[in-house]
């Protein structure tokens, strides 16, 4: 069974900038909303991927990823996928250790920015980077199914705002 440990954290400010290893363009679309698990098409530089993931809150995760053709997945995002589409600059980082992925949105979620940790294991010990935020792991309206229903730009409450 395959089983993710992520951890998701706002970003406090720029300093992880300087750091980045490489950047990639993300497009990604949900084919269903379903009450168990969502599933996710997305393309990063020229491949489609198809994506099944719980939809637990937490920490962990269980996740089933396949290579699927680029022409199919941009033809799913384009015809299947309800909107909005998930848009998004990947930074990975690399800080004591481990790789972060730093994700700024784009479009309907224009203004966040998160950082994601993949773990081994949920109590595998890691150093924190001094631009990290608040941890939001618990925070289902960060979760990217979450933003495709609910975008960033829609959150009027400023308390829940980083």
């Amino acid at each position: 069974m395959a089983l993710e440990i992520e951890r998701k954290f706002l970003v406090a400010d720029d300093r992880w900038r300087g750091a980045v290893q490489r950047c990639v363009h993300i497009r990604q679309g949900y084919l269903n909303q379903a009450r168990g698990c969502s599933v996710r098409v997305r393309t990063v530089e020229g491949r489609g991927w198809l994506n099944i993931k719980s939809v637990t809150i937490g920490a962990r995760r269980h996740e089933y990823e396949y290579e699927i053709p680029f022409a199919d997945a941009r033809e799913m995002l384009d015809t299947l996928c309800q909107g909005p589409l998930i848009e998004k600059r990947r930074h990975f980082v690399p800080y004591r250790g481990h790789t972060w992925e730093i994700d700024v949105f784009e479009g309907d979620n224009a203004g966040l920015i998160v950082a994601e940790i993949e773990l081994q294991r949920p109590d595998e010990p890691f150093a924190v980077p001094p631009w990290l935020g608040r941890e939001v792991t618990e925070d289902a309206r960060y979760y990217n199914t979450c933003l495709a229903q609910r975008p960033y730009k829609t959150w009027r409450d400023e308390a829940i705002r980083p």
